[in-house]
């Protein structure tokens, strides 16, 4: 199958900005990631390590086995692994389409930030519950575009915002997947789901927090498709660079900023 495109790309910058989010969002969307002891966990479309360290490190005496399709990748995060000394943790190469494992082989199951990047992700939650054991917990956490809301208002942040959002669909992904997981989850027959926001706000009383994801998480991620949605003429170089500019300035103007993770788990019947 041919897969969609990861439209933020594979530079040393990018790593640095994912690792830089999982840094920011732990306590935020990890705070019960947390599985039972002697756990078999896959972790799939692991990228560049940035959510795997943080899950074995919260999970020492659960094994993971973290799989991604990307070589670049796959090598990236087993040198994270060995830097960070995680002994938990098994990489390899593997299609999310197609894994190399038999049925019923895990416990739990998670997949983190890539059901978005994904032309099918029925499919692919299909394969992860093939492989996870009866009973055991299938966990998705993705973001939602959509869910950006801030002030002072600004329809060039919306339009920047929104060229990423029509960038990754014209890629074969969806931005605004979070608020689908449920249905998603239904798709493929999970039991007893559940789904809850993961809500992420800044304003001048955290300038930490603005800084670290405001700025350098998502305004960078929105930044980073600058060129290409330029090039597929989807936004105005001017407007985009505008709407940059507004988002930076939004903490300086004594303004706010709120966003949404959705995090789901369902059970396998």
């Amino acid at each position: 199958m041919k897969e969609a495109t990861y439209i933020h790309g594979y530079s040393n910058e990018e790593s640095l900005r994912l690792h830089l989010q999982a840094n920011v969002l732990e306590s935020i969307i990890h705070n019960d990631s947390i599985f039972p002891n002697n756990s078999r966990i896959l972790e799939a479309g692991c990228g560049v390590g940035a959510q795997t360290r943080i899950l074995a490190s919260k999970n020492p005496k659960s094994n993971f086995i973290s799989v991604d399709v990307s070589e670049d990748s796959v090598r990236e995060a087993k040198r994270i692994v060995d830097k960070t000394n995680i002994s938990n943790v098994e990489i390899k190469q593997a299609d999310i389409y197609k894994l190399p494992f038999k049925s019923e082989t895990f416990d739990s199951v998670i997949v983190c930030f890539v059901l978005e990047h994904l032309n099918n992700p029925v499919q692919a939650l299909t394969e992860l519950k093939r492989v996870l054991k009866k009973g055991g917990s299938l966990m998705a956490i993705e973001g939602d575009h959509g869910s950006a809301f801030f002030h002072p208002a600004s329809k060039y942040a919306n339009d920047a915002i929104n060229s990423q959002i029509q960038l990754q669909k014209l890629n074969g992904g969806d931005a605004n997947i979070g608020r689908k997981l449920f249905p998603l989850f239904q798709a493929i027959n999970l039991e007893y789901i559940s789904i809850s926001p993961k809500i992420v706000y800044v304003d001048p009383t955290k300038p930490k927090l603005a800084e670290d994801f405001l700025k350098n998480t998502f305004t960078a991620m929105i930044e980073g498709v600058r060129e290409n949605a330029i090039q597929n003429r989807i936004i105005k170089k001017q407007i985009f660079e505008k709407g940059i500019m507004d988002l930076n300035q939004i903490i300086e103007s004594k303004g706010s900023f709120s966003y949404t993770f959705f995090k789901g788990v369902g059970i396998k019947k």
